[in-house]
């Protein structure tokens, strides 16, 4: 084994005591990234917050990555106000207004800007951990912008689908297949956590959240009601169930055993929407399951305070 996968693998292992996280969410595109944000600022015993970043996205519901992007950090405002942690708001930055044009010009933003700012000084033993729960764009900005931080934090993206899924055309990934493609191959140490074959059984129902959430607070009150109003717009039936999949990803950095993982050779993300494989490529965590009802009992509890 090559000195650089010793480090990567190093930098993998699951981190102990307290860390300093920043997330990279596109918060209106869904539901499950309010539940991430709201997992992540309650699980202030474990995950110190450094930064929020605003990711494009771009379905029906932006006219463009942009509007996409500022729905969301309009969405991110929302939910601290709701929360009691409008500290958090000076914080909180403007991510890319585009994808990347190509795999080697970065598109400048206050996200991938405080992103490079957060993580240059730090040392090789106390990275920065960067929850991705959109579009990748943001962190292969910075990373292109500034490859020095590579060394210095580690990325945990929710994004692409299981290694042995028929294809990768998977919403945060094929946005962006170019920034993909720069997170994947530059060495940066990378968890992954696949959404369609791993992550997509990840989900809840109205009846259970009900159960589980109705009246504890005003937080979550709103998820609750969010997701009524999402899953009835996008589902067929009234007996419909939604995948809370963003919270895996917050998930994999808590003491716990919500994940069980394995080291992969980076794949590499094809425009095609395929994955390739080349095993001289580095190493990567690469998470296979969730443990759905020990999470979800720890996500309500933790919602609930």
């Amino acid at each position: 084994m090559n000195k650089d996968n010793e480090i990567i693998i190093r930098k993998l292992q699951k981190p102990k005591g307290k860390i300093d996280v920043v997330i990279d969410t596109d918060t209106y595109n869904e539901i499950d990234d309010q539940y991430a944000l709201s997992y992540l600022i309650k699980s202030d015993y474990k995950l110190n917050l450094k930064a929020i970043y605003a990711a494009p996205f771009f379905n029906e519901k932006s006219s463009d990555p942009e509007d996409g992007m500022k729905k969301s950090y309009e969405e991110i405002l929302r939910i601290l106000k709701i929360i009691g942690r409008e500290d958090y708001n000076e914080i909180t930055f403007m991510g890319s207004q585009n994808y990347l044009p190509n795999e080697t010009e970065a598109v400048n933003s206050p996200a991938a800007r405080d992103l490079i700012k957060q993580a240059i000084d730090r040392s090789d033993d106390n990275p920065l951990y960067v929850v991705a729960i959109g579009a990748i764009t943001n962190v292969a900005s910075a990373i292109l912008l500034e490859p020095k931080i590579i060394d210095k934090i580690v990325l945990v993206w929710l994004g692409g689908n299981a290694h042995e899924w028929p294809n990768n055309r998977e919403f945060n990934l094929f946005q962006d297949v170019a920034a993909a493609r720069v997170v994947f191959g530059c060495g940066v140490p990378l968890v992954q956590l696949p959404c369609a074959g791993v992550v997509s059984g990840f989900r809840t129902t109205g009846p259970e959240l009900e159960y589980w959430l109705r009246g504890k607070n005003k937080l979550c009150d709103y998820l609750i009601d969010t997701t009524i109003k999402e899953a009835a717009r996008m589902e067929e039936s009234n007996c419909w169930s939604r995948v809370i999949w963003d919270v895996t990803a917050v998930a994999w950095l808590l003491d716990g055993d919500f994940c069980s993982d394995r080291l992969e050779h980076s794949p590499i993300p094809e425009y095609d929407h395929r994955y390739a494989f080349d095993k001289t490529r580095h190493m990567i965590k690469y998470v296979y399951t969730i443990n759905r009802d020990k999470l979800f009992e720890h996500l309500f509890e933790t919602l609930s305070r």
